[in-house]
């Protein structure tokens, strides 16, 4: 093969002392530990990345150096070259550089690993990136194989580098990088599927047929090191992406694999399984894990592969093997290997039904082998945690089917899932004493860990649920007896009382569980009246606790206690629940709790215990907070604000009573957040009997009428205690905002609107002068004034004699302009320091600007005509704010992206002439951050841009058609805006090029609101767009051409030169017709990946 030898890329003089340098730069950066010299290397050598002759001294580094250092940098650097997007390396080059790595490793099969890793990674990414260039009509850089079969035939390690290759290819191919377009990405990714994958997976099969016949000796590392890469290449295989779905690896059980039906083959012969499963039984413990996790994408090829007979037998020979592995077990004392066997099984059920696994010929005794699997592995539960959740998720989905399995032959889970149910409670409980023992970690404190187990368990406990009652009784009285008893007992250690709580926390967690798994359909009044025996043991505890709340409390117990609480008013409390249940019956014969009302009056009361005794608690305060949120939000408000205890809460809001409403206790501001949801909270309470009672309204406000009094005390004097000041301040804010969030009503927010405006407001803005450059203390401040200008449910309506709204207007005005440039003053911001300090505030600005340009209460028009400068000053303190920031942070940080480009929709609706009337180099600002939202992954911020967009070139579309009407003179700001748009027609090019290319190429989610802007782009760039046409049909393949064209002359078919809303709606139809035909057109193509190149 030509070596790049041929190619004169360098001259060899004036080099050897710069090829030594390089060399030491490369000990430095790779073996030095001072940071120091490490980092000067790293500039040194970003530079010589960065230099024209790179490419040349790469070559005499991997040519000539004496370190693995330096070849290893040679490799990486020739990577970046490759990659780069712009002046990319001439199509020649590549190909003699993909040979001479290709000739580099076969003659050197030595190299240090690492070097021939970065090696590898280069030929893959040379290969991947030009998949589609062609030399005469050749495509140089599929034949994949072939380059790498001389490999295969050559010594062992050769083997492995051939195999690492295949390997190294299939992964680089499927995964997708942000340097180029996501469509080119898929359509490389689909080709090599179609032209190159099975070929290699069936190599991959043969090869390792070929090694498993042999007698390996896997104690020789190489032969060890070739079954490895083999291994990890089938795997690539199978876990490709197939159809671009691209499933983030999170959502791992929800995965079936997509296998083309060109692979049929393969799966229809039981050896490609058998094989596997050999394999896991002849090979060593360290890599049987990988023969396992292929099993697992095995065993989940998608079902329509199959027919139901061919299903049928596939899936005994997998049970067979799943049986084998069950009645061996010796290596799954490997940690690995369990966790992959443990998702294999949890694959039985995720991509097979019940009514199937039946009919397996010994499905008796594996779901015997798998319930005692289940049962020993959670026994054992310190050994592999993580892996329990795949064994819960296997018997969750079986016992959610007993309903629903209509086979003849017995499915045996009444006999095995209350095993695996009194296994995990069992284990839990005796999990605590040894817990405490030991010092272990504690599984409780993994909140996300437990909620996702006891979520599993609520459906395994349901099935069978007599015996599941049965046993949670006869735990729960065992612990609580000797509980009382230890509590009565003077002389009770309390090692042995903390085990207790342990184990009571596990059973209430439990119990909470396993009654919110209760599905109305299938439950009956006897599973009802159990329900009711559980609840009634964990009210008897929760008095008992209560009670010694005074003395002691456990900080897990009461998170189980409201766990609980917030299941059982999920099932048992709002209108859809059967008044006379059995449940309710129980509660009243133990409790005396005869209806909803009294039970409702249990929650409150263990609400306001656990807020007087547990205010410092933040766990505990705010999911109890979270609990009171729901109550006030569901069916039952009305019945809550009648019970005494709501009254209470109501008239007596103050720190005394609620200690987490103090000032001097908190350890910081930020504490304070549950204090809105609080008062949310109590706000829809009192909004239910409030009506028009001004005198009642103003009742329930005087603590916080006190609070403002206090501020405004406190800053009329020269020297105050500022951190008291700023406490009482933020906690007042906190307080306001969750009031002015649950007054929805015209009546109540009025009232709230009339006691803070005008006497309150001052204090606000003196608080944003005073401590502009402290977030906790401003961003509390901004978001109330953004709540109190949002016009929700139509609550701000002014009389027509009130000027309140251009009032409250003024006030925000003041407001932003005050923060605005007071923050712009701070000077450098660290990077992880830049959304607290400054972007967070920007942000809520922008919202509340948004709010109040589209709240619809005040008319802009008065402004300049009365010569007040409100309405200016705030869009004038915007465009300040918008261009201290950079584009990147504008879609880097999502709320910041959204209040931004919610805020451009409305000035571009509302307010055009303002953005016309701005700088060059404003509009441009604004354009480019446009253009980069049309292609941002949220589709909220994608959305509004093209909202933008449209109405951008609806203004500009009716300038140029007053212009051409010889209408009196326009106006000079619109000559302007004209005149900028006709210097950087690009601009508007980009964005047209950019909206069709989303159309045609990619997976649009907002295909209507794409078509709004898209007719405006094409009528201002007619021109233009014909090119694009015309260069689009031309990268078509030729017999597809003349359809392509069709569909483009289908496109404008009916459309007028105009934007009115009838001529718009068509054109809209018009559009989703074209993309389903251009779409159909290019399924069966894989050509069209030129236009990317010159779209992006």
């Amino acid at each position: 093969m030509a070596g790049m030898e041929s190619m004169e890329w360098y001259e060899t003089h004036g080099f050897h002392t710069s090829l030594a340098q390089l060399e030491i730069l490369c000990k430095q950066l790779y073996e030095t530990t001072e940071t120091g010299v490490r980092l000067q290397a790293e500039k040194a050598l970003v530079e010589f990345t960065n230099s024209p002759d790179c490419l040349s001294k790469c070559q005499l580094l991997l040519e000539r150096g004496s370190s693995s250092y330096s070849q290893l940098l040679a490799a990486t650097c020739l990577s970046k070259l490759v990659s780069r997007t712009s002046n990319p390396l001439p199509l020649e080059q590549r190909i003699d550089i993909r040979n001479y790595v290709l000739n580099y490793l076969a003659t050197r099969p030595k190299l240090a690993e690492f070097v021939t890793q970065a090696l590898i990674q280069l030929y893959s990414r040379i290969t991947k990136l030009g998949w589609f260039d062609c030399q005469k009509d050749d495509y140089v850089f599929r034949n994949v194989i072939a380059d790498v079969t001389r490999f295969l035939q050559d010594s062992v390690e050769h083997c492995i580098i051939g195999v690492t290759i295949l390997s190294q290819l299939t992964n680089e191919i499927n995964q997708a990088d942000t340097s180029h377009p996501l469509t080119k990405h898929r359509k490389i990714a689909s080709s090599f599927r179609d032209s190159s994958l099975f070929d290699i997976f069936t190599l991959s099969c043969n090869l390792l047929k070929q090694a498993s016949g042999k007698n390996l000796n896997l104690n020789d590392e190489s032969q060890h090191g070739l079954l490895m890469q083999l291994l990890k290449l089938s795997h690539n295989c199978l876990n490709y992406d197939f159809i671009g779905t691209s499933t983030d690896e999170s959502s791992d059980d929800l995965c079936t694999v997509q296998i083309p039906t060109s692979w049929r083959s393969a799966f229809l012969d039981s050896s490609t399984l058998q094989l596997f499963f050999d394999l896991y039984h002849s090979i060593p413990p360290s890599l049987s894990p990988l023969v396992l996790s292929c099993l697992v994408q095995i065993a989940s090829v998608r079902r329509s592969l199959f027919n139901n007979a061919e299903r049928a037998k596939f899936l005994s020979h997998l049970v067979d093997g799943v049986k084998r592995i069950l009645e061996n077990p010796q290596s799954l004392s490997d940690p690995n290997n369990y966790h992959e066997f443990c998702r294999l099984l949890a694959r039985l059920k995720s991509n097979y039904q019940l009514g199937e696994l039946v009919k397996v010929e010994n499905y008796p005794e594996v779901i015997r082998l798998i319930a005692n699997f289940t049962v020993t592995s959670l026994q054992h539960w310190e050994f592999a945690p993580n892996s329990v959740h795949y064994l819960l998720s296997l018997w969750q989905r079986l016992a959610a089917s007993v309903p629903y399995v209509k086979a003849t032959e017995p499915h045996l889970l009444e006999t095995y899932t209350p095993e695996v149910t009194k296994a995990y409670i069992t284990s839990r409980l005796e999990s605590v004493c040894i817990i405490l023992r030991d010092g272990l970690e504690d599984p409780l404190d993994d909140a996300g860990l437990v909620q996702q187990q006891l979520d599993q368990l609520s459906t395994i406990g349901r099935c069978e649920y007599e015996k599941t009652c049965a046993l949670l009784v006869q735990l729960f009285d065992q612990s609580a007896q000797t509980y009382q008893e230890l509590l009565q007992s003077t002389n009770s250690s309390t090692i042995d009382i903390t085990v207790q709580e342990g184990r009571l926390t596990w059973l209430v967690y439990i119990i909470g569980a396993v009654i919110g798994g209760r599905v109305s359909f299938a439950s009956t009044d006897e599973q009802d009246a159990m329900d009711g025996e559980l609840v009634c043991r964990v009210l008897q505890l929760m008095n008992l606790t209560d009670s010694r709340l005074a003395q002691a409390g456990n900080e897990r117990l009461e998170l189980a206690m409201l766990s609980f609480f917030e299941q059982f008013r999920k099932i048992y409390i709002g209108d859809q629940v059967q008044k006379s249940s059995k449940l309710y019956r129980r509660l009243s014969e133990v409790l005396g709790l005869n209806d909803e009302t009294m039970v409702l009056s249990v929650f409150i009361g263990k609400i306001i215990t656990n807020l007087k005794y547990w205010g410092q608690c933040e766990p505990i305060t705010s999911k109890t907070l979270q609990l009171l949120n729901d109550l006030s939000i569901g069916y039952p408000f009305a019945r809550l604000v009648k019970l005494s205890a709501v009254q209470f809460m109501l008239n007596n809001h103050t720190s005394e009573h609620f200690s987490f409403l103090g000032v001097n206790n908190q350890s910081n501001l930020s504490d304070m957040r549950c204090r809105t949801t609080f008062y949310t909270a109590l706000g829809r309470l009192l909004m239910v009997d409030l009506g028009e009672d001004e005198d009642q309204f103003e009742q329930f406000m005087l603590p916080l009428t006190a609070a403002f009094e206090a501020v405004a005390q406190m800053f009329s004097t020269n020297t105050f205690n500022e951190q008291e000041a700023k406490r009482t301040l933020v906690g007042l804010v906190r307080d306001l905002r969750g009031i002015a969030f649950a007054f929805n009503a015209k009546t109540s927010f009025m009232m709230l609107f009339d006691w803070i405006y005008p006497a309150y407001m001052p204090i606000l803005q003196r608080a944003i002068e005073l401590w502009y450059h402290v977030p906790a203390c401003t961003t509390p401040v901004l978001k109330l004034m953004a709540e109190l200008v949002h016009n929700r449910s139509q609550r701000l309506q002014f009389d027509v004699s009130s000027p309140n709204g251009i009032l409250l207007f003024r006030e925000t005005s003041k407001m932003i302009t005050t923060y605005g440039n007071r923050i712009l003053t701070i000077g450098e911001v660290p990077k992880d320091q830049m959304y607290s300090v400054k972007l967070k505030g920007v942000s809520v600005c922008f919202s509340m600007l948004k709010a109040v340009l589209s709240g619809n209460y005040v008319n802009f028009g008065v402004f300049r005509l009365y010569g007040d400068d409100a309405l200016d000053n705030a869009l004038q303190t915007f465009i300040k704010l918008l261009l201290s920031i950079p584009h990147s942070d504008l879609l880097d940080y999502p709320k910041l992206s959204q209040s931004f480009y919610s805020l451009l929709e409305v000035l571009t609706q509302d307010h055009m002439n303002f953005i016309a009337s701005l700088e060059p180099h404003v509009v441009m600002y604004i354009l480019s951050s446009i253009s980069e939202g049309l292609t941002a992954l949220d589709t909220m911020v994608c959305t509004g841009c093209c909202s933008s967009l449209d109405h951008i070139a609806t203004y500009l579309f009716k300038q140029l058609s007053r212009s051409t009407k010889k209408r009196p003179v326009a106006m000079a700001t619109d000559e302007r805006f004209l005149h900028i748009m006709q210097q950087h027609p690009e601009m508007i090019q980009q964005m047209l090029s950019t909206v069709l290319n989303i159309i045609i190429f990619e997976d649009c989610r907002n295909q209507w609101s794409m078509s709004r802007p898209l007719l405006g782009l094409i009528l201002l760039n007619e021109k233009y767009f014909a090119d694009l046409r015309n260069s689009i049909v031309n990268s078509q393949p030729p017999e597809k051409q003349q359809a392509m064209h069709l569909c483009f002359e289908n496109l404008m078919e009916g459309i007028e030169r105009n934007l009115l809303t009838k001529n718009r709606d068509r054109f809209t139809q018009n559009l989703s017709v074209f993309r389903r035909e251009v779409n159909d057109s290019m399924k069966n193509s894989s050509y069209g990946v030129n236009t990317n190149d010159m779209m992006s």
